[in-house]
């Protein structure tokens, strides 16, 4: 009971932000056309500061823990590849295929990981999670850049690819945050509380725009879909991914940090992405919601499994 009381606490705010924002829309606040806007401002501005903010606050010396870092993002590539074979066996509709991928491969770990891993482990010294929510969450981006390039049912064009990879903001202030942390560079102060500031926007404003943008009378026609990515996202990759490290020997806030990278639900970033790269936005949005509304469900299942096993 207490673990789902945690796992709530940690997904209920989620829920709180996006019904502001469904209020907002259907209060007639605002319109689709505002809502669109405002999430190309979010995915160009306050986006890659909060991915920037991430990896440089991250405490790099002391949360180095390469076992952990190498497992993490050599399954996260191992799950992508899988998504794909997935996807393309699943649906030969190209306008999905994308977004299918990305909805299974791709968890919440930017907003659940930390709160999850220090929930189930009281006290503990999050710094390798920080760390570790950094690279993988840098990996998730690159990797989502691809298949919403590739498999987004326009033809593929290696140079508009290649385009898209370097002119991508989130991959950009990543790999601006990675080269801050790893040389060492401090922003002046009033800097980096502008940065802190901004980033801060983000998460609240992505859910509220999802909030906005959603019609849940348009649902029922990706019924199908959204089981087959229930399915793959918060059981198949949980059970297999997580079993695989509690066989690696991984124990503590390690596994901790593992819980939150492969049980919690479809990044809420996903929605924005697939908006602005021109995939299904629509199934994008559900997918965030249904797999988040399960979420608090399935995190306590396998806390629970994994905890009767001495892991946690």
């Amino acid at each position: 009971m207490e673990n789902i009381l945690l796992c709530l606490n940690a997904v209920l705010p989620i829920f709180l932000i996006f019904a502001l924002g469904f209020a907002a829309r259907h209060l007639n606040l605002m319109d689709i056309g505002d809502v669109l806007k405002m999430n190309k401002i979010a995915f160009k501005v306050f986006l890659p500061f909060m991915m920037f903010a991430n990896i440089y606050n991250a405490e790099l010396e002391a949360a180095i823990r390469p076992d952990l870092i190498l497992f993490a993002l050599g399954s996260v590539l191992v799950i992508y590849l899988l998504s794909i074979a997935a996807s393309l066996l699943y649906t030969k509709d190209k306008s999905k295929q994308g977004v299918i991928i990305q909805g299974i491969f791709r968890s919440n770990y930017v907003i659940v990981g930390m709160p999850i891993a220090g929930s189930l482990i009281p006290g503990a010294d999050l710094s390798s999670v920080a760390v570790l929510v950094a690279l993988v969450v840098c990996e998730f981006n690159i990797l989502a850049v691809i298949c919403l390039t590739l498999f987004n049912g326009h033809p593929f064009n290696l140079k508009s690819t290649l385009r898209s990879l370097a002119t991508n903001p989130l991959i950009l202030s990543s790999l601006a945050g990675i080269a801050f942390l790893l040389l060492d560079i401090r922003l002046p102060s009033f800097l980096d509380s502008a940065v802190e500031s901004l980033s801060g926007v983000a998460s609240p404003l992505m859910l509220f725009l999802l909030g906005a943008f959603i019609d849940f009378r348009a649902m029922r026609k990706f019924t199908r879909d959204l089981i087959f990515v229930c399915i793959g996202r918060l059981f198949i990759v949980p059970a297999v991914f997580l079993t695989v490290g509690y066989l690696a020997g991984f124990r503590g806030i390690e596994f901790a940090a593992l819980i939150g990278a492969f049980a919690s639900s479809t990044a809420t970033t996903s929605f924005t992405m697939a908006q602005q790269m021109g995939s299904d936005a629509e199934l994008a949005g559900d997918i965030v919601i249904v797999t988040s509304a399960l979420c608090p469900l399935t995190l306590f299942l396998w806390s629970a499994v994994f905890t009767s096993l001495g892991v946690l």
